[in-house]
């Protein structure tokens, strides 16, 4: 049968798609190629948030197509994903080398289409419809004998975006919000635990809304203003789980965390202490025009609430900086928020005009060298606040649950604490699952451990996430 290579660009969510189109496959007599090289397929899953993610797709499957013209091979191309439903018949237009453009809707076809193409029985598919229920269609996962053991895994639990900011095209790609019934969503999660999965991070644009756009059960529906929100009722549900260790999710919105969602990190203790907490700007005027739909004052109250709940809570966000009209005091009062919330990581992206959407009609767009430099400074300001707060870490002992290898260093294992950071150490296929590590050093966004000294009584005999 043909081998097919998927290469993913972007978020999770086009991780756990990528994942899904390649276990339907695998099940349907496909073998999965170490590299585009060895493919008799080659599928790229795209991503439209930023216009570099679109262009660097383009550029590769141009690459591969000159380089299958110069060849004995010609392996089938297709475009998958946000970027292939974005702009649908018009890659073809532009690339008649590509045999296949699959929008968000339609990863389940994935196998059919390509089926039909090989056999010569059709020729050049694009299919970006709208399709009911396509939330509900994929739950494959690659297992053993087609990928790795591995002890984490992503679980989609919705599709879709109802929120609109003005900067994104999310909604424009991935269509209204539709979310799984939580029946479904815990059956799926229950499979993967029989596998050996240990951490289930839950999935959707924006996870925290998930189930309030067309309950997925009746009796999910919160009854009055104090009952729990669907996607802490999901959150329950997963809990109960047995033989899962951790729950994580991403990505929420500020606005989906209500009192309920806060109080679950008290009170369940699978649910990871780590909350990746979009903020996009400090200025109450910016946030206005993005059509965020929380200010400053309410964010910072979510962090402290939060803080509050679980004081080792490891924190995340993302900034835009240069959105349309963005002034220096604009850009002063990101600075400051984040100086006063003091993140552990944070994701910069220099504003990126996204056609059709609000923004990039918007006046005032602020020149590429502004953007630049407001992206240096903020960086620079993040990297030396999550510095300190990584070296808090030294001569702890922490526990982590021990991925496997690590990507950049083989001869090194690399776990994640509960706060989310990751820890290497010289370790081996017998260090696995949940175990301690004591810190010896923090690196760049990466802690260095020794498992061998763990057992030994620590100085101060603290104990963290």
């Amino acid at each position: 049968m043909p081998a097919v290579f998927i290469k993913t660009y972007g978020c999770q969510m086009n991780e756990r798609d990528s994942e899904a189109v390649a276990a339907q496959l695998a099940a349907r007599g496909y073998s999965l190629a170490p590299s585009e090289d060895a493919a008799d397929v080659v599928l790229l899953n795209t991503c439209s948030v930023r216009d570099l993610a679109e262009q660097k797709a383009i550029a590769k499957m141009k690459a591969l197509a000159g380089a299958a013209r110069s060849g004995r091979r010609r392996p089938v191309f297709g475009f998958m994903g946000c970027m292939a439903q974005s702009r649908g018949q018009a890659l073809l237009d532009q690339l008649p080398d590509v045999d296949l453009v699959l929008g968000t809707q339609k990863f389940h076809r994935a196998a059919d289409y390509l089926d039909e193409i090989l056999s010569g029985n059709r020729h050049r598919i694009v299919d970006v419809e709208a399709e009911k229920n396509s939330e509900n269609a994929i739950r494959e996962h690659l297992f053993d004998g087609q990928a790795k053991k591995s002890v984490t895994a992503y679980v989609s639990i919705m599709q879709g975006c109802n929120q609109y900011c003005t900067f994104c095209i999310v909604p424009y790609t991935r269509g209204r919000e539709r979310s799984r019934p939580i029946a479904d969503i815990v059956a799926e999660c229950r499979e993967l635990v029989a596998r050996g999965v240990r951490e289930v991070t839950l999935l959707g644009q924006i996870v925290t809304s998930y189930g309030r756009h067309g309950p997925p059960h009746p009796r999910h529906q919160p009854s009055s203003p104090d009952a729990k929100s669907p996607f802490v009722q999901l959150l329950d549900a997963v809990h109960e789980i047995d033989g899962l260790e951790r729950i994580r999710f991403t990505s929420p919105h500020p606005k989906g965390y209500g009192d309920d969602l806060i109080d679950a990190y008290g009170r369940l203790p699978k649910l990871c202490q780590s909350a990746h907490l979009p903020v996009q700007s400090g200025s109450d005027r910016v946030l206005k025009l993005m059509h965020r739909g929380y200010n400053r004052q309410r964010y910072l109250g979510i962090v402290r609430k939060l803080r509050q709940a679980r004081p080792d809570i490891g924190l995340s966000t993302d900034f835009i900086v240069g959105f349309p009209g963005e002034t220096g005091v604009d850009f002063e009062q990101t600075l400051s928020l984040a100086r006063e919330v003091e993140f552990d990581q944070a994701f910069i992206f220099k504003y990126s005009p996204r056609r059709d959407t609000p923004a990039a009609a918007m006046p005032g767009q602020v020149a590429l060298e502004i953007r630049e430099e407001r992206h240096q400074i903020l960086l620079k300001t993040v990297n030396e606040i999550a510095a300190r707060r990584y070296e808090r870490f030294i001569g702890q002992q922490v526990e982590i649950l021990v991925e496997g290898p690590s990507k950049r260093n083989p001869a090194r294992m690399s776990g994640r604490t509960r706060c989310n950071k990751i820890v290497l150490f010289d370790g081996s296929s017998r260090h696995h699952g949940l175990m301690n590590v004591k810190i010896l050093r923090a690196g760049s966004f990466t802690l260095h451990g020794d498992p061998a000294i763990v057992n030994l009584q620590d100085s101060n005999g603290e104990s963290c996430c």
